[in-house]
């Protein structure tokens, strides 16, 4: 007891001290945020011009996806050493994802019908201009097209235009290579991986740095350009939307205390930097590899992480289709068109399939409303224009829902497959880094360092080097994390299992 008792004192010594507010990132976005409104609202043009700021940030992010999903997906399965265990997690992932996407489109459906957003606006087909839509929007892809579009023709080209999809389907083959060829006979190969992996993170922990600047651009940029004008236009549009986006969030608390007994809040808070900077850039791809991180170090399997992750940023969409379905009633609404049950089940089919075939396609949901606009002939198909003035104030709750949405799909997926260590979540949502890997990534390395000393100190175990990694001994050159590098430099016998 003396010892403990001596051990925590110097604990609360060493640990290092409480940065100041104004270091903290979370204060530093919220600055940045709230600026970026004011400048966009009183000084439209400047915050116009802004624009490159947010743009350039969010190319810094996409410069290291590619290769970050590579070396996850191939270490994390590697880590798993079970090829039957990763095609488990695919195919559950994707079932949740469906049955994820089908609710969201009957709710928004449910919450469309109760509110009538656009009842009442009587819009006059005569006076629709497609051509501002044709402008916004990419080329359509049919289903085979789509799924064959998975597969790269070049791997090299796969990372080089960022094709996200590609990226994961390789790395899926060469993660399963590795396993079947032996961790022993890959160790090197792995180990420089890891290697290589360190220095992504610590290049990330670097460009989130200038984080705040890329939400003051982007939140300028969309202010300025768009107005807090249009708030009005379309409020009854809007309204519908953000109480479907709540409704919906208080629905995935459910699910995630349910299956894994996440408590939801205590996520959200603990992942309010991620949050709060996809919000600024209304981009969910600018926090991809640190959400990844916030997983990993909150018990998620490495593996299980990188494959549902990246998977579910283009096949389980909760806001935008929660977003599609209310905004299908407006329309149809807007032109006096009351849609009897079975033209929304129609409806619903159809939104079902062009919303997983529009993923990374530009004006998407114009896309997926516009087919769908054409397959039911309810409204005119340049009718969806209607909602370009719109379309920008919801990326808020889209990209909210949608990123929320992945982090429950993460942790039911790796609850369901067995590769959920609750007491790390515990750990992780108190403050503490759980794995060396990310405190890496979370620029935390030295806080870390201290912690792991002073465990070690205690008697107690050292963090692994990243979560889910191989059974010790299986593959030291791999999974041997600070703490136990210490011990091996100091000639301590490492511990047994």
């Amino acid at each position: 007891m003396k010892t403990t008792s001596g051990a925590t004192g110097a604990r609360s010594d060493v640990r290092p001290k409480r940065a100041p507010i104004y270091k903290s990132l979370f204060f530093q976005l919220a600055l940045a945020v709230v600026a970026g409104v004011l400048i966009g609202h009183f000084w439209p043009t400047l915050g116009s011009a802004l624009r490159p700021l947010g743009d350039g940030f969010i190319m810094l992010i996409k410069m290291i996806i590619a290769p970050l999903i590579f070396l996850v997906i191939v270490t994390g399965i590697a880590a798993v050493g079970d090829v039957k265990a990763v095609g488990r997690v695919g195919v559950k992932a994707l079932i949740y994802f469906t049955g994820a996407t089908l609710f969201a489109l009957v709710f928004g459906l449910i919450i469309g019908n109760i509110v009538q957003p656009g009842v009442g606006l009587n819009i006059d087909p005569a006076t629709l201009d497609g051509g501002a839509l044709a402008e916004k929007t990419g080329e359509a892809k049919d289903a085979a097209s789509f799924i064959l579009g998975i597969i790269p023709v070049s791997v090299i080209g796969a990372f080089a235009d960022n094709i996200l999809l590609q990226v994961l389907f390789f790395s899926v083959f060469f993660g399963a290579a590795i396993v079947v060829v032996g961790q022993e006979r890959c160790a090197p190969v792995l180990s420089l991986f890891e290697i290589i992996l360190e220095l992504i993170f610590k290049i990330m922990s670097w460009i989130m740095r200038v984080a705040p600047l890329g939400a003051l651009g982007a939140m300028g940029f969309i202010i300025g350009q768009y107005g807090i004008e249009t708030l009005g236009t379309y409020a009854k549009l809007i309204v519908a939307c953000y109480v479907a986006a709540l409704l919906f969030i208080g629905i995935l608390f459910i699910i995630a205390w349910t299956v894994a007994r996440v408590p939801l809040w205590q996520f959200i808070r603990y992942t309010r930097e991620e949050f709060l900077l996809a919000l600024g850039t209304a981009s969910t791809e600018a926090v991809m590899p640190r959400i990844m991180t916030k997983l990993t170090n909150a018990g998620c399997s490495r593996a299980t992480t990188g494959l549902v992750v990246p998977t579910g940023y283009s096949f389980n969409l909760d806001g935008a289709a929660i977003y599609l379905s209310i905004s299908l009633l407006f329309l149809a609404q807007a032109f006096g068109h009351d849609l009897t049950f079975g033209q929304q089940l129609g409806a619903l089919g159809v939104l079902l399939l062009t919303s997983k075939g529009m993923a990374g396609v530009p004006g998407s949901s114009f896309l997926a409303l516009s087919a769908t606009a054409a397959a039911l002939g309810i409204f005119p198909v340049a009718g969806v224009a209607l909602l370009l003035g719109a379309d920008r104030i919801m990326d808020s709750m889209r990209v909210a829902v949608n990123l929320l949405g992945n982090c429950v799909a993460t942790f039911v997926v790796a609850k369901w497959e067995g590769q959920f260590d609750r007491e790390a979540m515990v750990r992780a949502f108190a403050g503490e880094i759980t794995n060396e890997d990310s405190a890496i990534m979370l620029g935390e390395e030295d806080e870390f360092h201290v912690e792991e000393e002073l465990r070690l100190a205690e008697g107690g175990e050292p963090s692994p080097k990243f979560a889910g990694g191989p059974t010790r001994g299986s593959a030291p050159s791999i999974q041997m994390s600070h703490a136990e590098r210490l011990l091996a430099a100091n000639g301590v016998p490492e511990r047994t299992e």
